[in-house]
Formats: C-alpha cells, sequence, structure tokens
C-alpha cells in the first residue's frame, strides 16, 4: 500500500496497530487495510515523516481477528462486509484521510 504523510508533524506506526486506523493524515486506500497490520517485525516501527510517501506491506491479523480501541473505527470484528463498510463509514465522518 503506497502511503502519504499529508500532515506537518512526523507519523510512526507500530508493527501491531490496526492499519486502517492510523493517524488520519495518512493518506492512502484505507479500505484495502482493513483488518491489516503492517508486515514488520514485533515491536518495531515505520515512520513517516512529513510529506513522506512509503509503500509497505500489510498482513491479516490472525486468531479471532477482533480490533478495539485505537481510534474506536472498528470495535469488533473485521471478518464480513458489515463491520468493513461500518469502519469505512464512521472513518469518512472522522475525516480520515483516504477512506
Amino acid at each position: 500500500v503506497k502511503v502519504t504523510n499529508t500532515s506537518d508533524r512526523p507519523v510512526q506506526v507500530g508493527s501491531h496497530f490496526h492499519f486502517f486506523e492510523v493517524n488520519k493524515h495518512l493518506d492512502f486506500a484505507r479500505e484495502a487495510a482493513f483488518g491489516m497490520h503492517l508486515d514488520i517485525p514485533a515491536g518495531t516501527a515505520v515512520r513517516f515523516e512529513p510529506g513522506d510517501t512509503k509503500e509497505v506491506a500489510l498482513v491479516a491479523f490472525g486468531g479471532k481477528s477482533e480490533i478495539f480501541g485505537l481510534n474506536s473505527l472498528t470495535d469488533g470484528p473485521t471478518k464480513g462486509k458489515a463491520a468493513k463498510d461500518a469502519a469505512i463509514k464512521r472513518a469518512r465522518k472522522a475525516g480520515f484521510k483516504g477512506a
């Protein structure tokens, strides 16, 4: 996924953060990131400097694939069209770029 930081501040994303819910100023195809996290070693992160564009690899969450907290866009399962559609609607309403 190609990601651009449109903010005037650096944004750092950890290895197991639900990528769909990252900082609203990161611009990318959020729908493609639903239920996914960065494909990097646990405990590491990717930093996006202001104006940077980077290509990142994402992988699906394992286990129950339930996401809670973060930016509260999902708060439940990541499986199924209804859950994804509801999260996208919340992201758009909250002004998340790429939603």
